[in-house]
């Protein structure tokens, strides 16, 4: 049995068109799913699937959705099966995080945030879950974080850790009720990542404290015990083992590559 052999598999991105959702879609992809990325930006898909394309070789289809729109993730469903037939893969990468001070927090940005990274898992779940119901086989995988867990020791993430951790909650009860069915529901918890996007925003950061980006890299990892900052394929890994037979009799969890940080954390 090829338990992490995606061939034949089919999987929809949400959050696919930059940062972790597209790594995981291209991975899938090379893995041998027949992939289908989603995002509310049309320009922003044909951007990363050229970049797919490019990277691996691999086409993947897109569809332009809002995840927050019930209606819309319907369309999206629909769009996919037509596609690609039967969907087998859900993964939820998209959402966005906003830092202020708890004191001065925007609660409308609070609720934005809410709505862009629970709400709309909530919504995919219900709609690709009844599909996978329908079909009596499916895989929910929720990008979550290290800060579903673990707080900051700084200010400025009361909404992101917020979120995160109804995210992993989310996730079990979905694996709780969706289990009957012969569905899986997970969550990766990454540490931060250096991914393609967020290479220009560490350049930054590093020109701002007056080092390469290289050291600033080190600096950022250097306090879990691998002693690095994630890279895309450490997570890519994970997500490709959560779709894949191999996980066929986990769910529930939140799996976290994350260099050992929240181990001491």
């Amino acid at each position: 049995m090829k338990l992490f052999d995606l061939t034949g598999k089919t999987a929809v991105v949400v959050g696919g068109a930059g940062g972790l959702g597209q790594s995981i879609a291209q991975g899938l992809a090379e893995a041998g799913a027949k992939v289908l990325i989603s995002s509310r930006k049309e320009e922003s898909l044909k951007r990363a699937q050229e970049e797919i394309k490019a990277a691996c070789g691999k086409d993947v289809f897109c569809y332009a959705a809002d995840a927050t729109d019930e209606d819309q993730v319907i369309s999206l469903l629909n769009a996919a099966i037509e596609k690609m037939g039967k969907i087998q893969v859900l993964v939820n990468a998209q959402g966005f995080n906003k830092k202020q001070d708890a004191l001065d927090f925007d609660i409308s940005v609070f609720r934005q945030m809410l709505d862009a990274n629970v709400t709309s898992f909530m919504i995919t779940a219900k709609h690709f879950g009844r599909h996978f119901k329908e079909n009596g086989y499916g895989k929910i995988i929720n990008l979550s974080s290290v800060r579903g867990k673990i707080a900051t020791k700084g200010t400025g993430n009361a909404g992101y850790c917020s979120t995160k951790g109804a995210v992993d909650m989310l996730t079990k009860q979905l694996a709780s009720e969706y289990g009957q069915y012969g569905i899986t529901v997970n969550a990766i918890g990454p540490n931060i990542t250096a991914t393609p996007m967020m290479i220009p925003v560490f350049e930054k950061r590093a020109a701002e404290a007056g080092v390469d980006v290289d050291t600033y890299l080190k600096q950022q990892g250097a306090g879990n015990p691998m002693r690095r900052m994630g890279m895309p394929e450490d997570i890519v890994g994970t997500a490709i083992f959560l779709a894949s037979p191999a996980s066929d009799f986990m769910t529930g969890n939140i799996l976290y590559p994350d260099g050992g940080l929240t181990a001491i954390g």
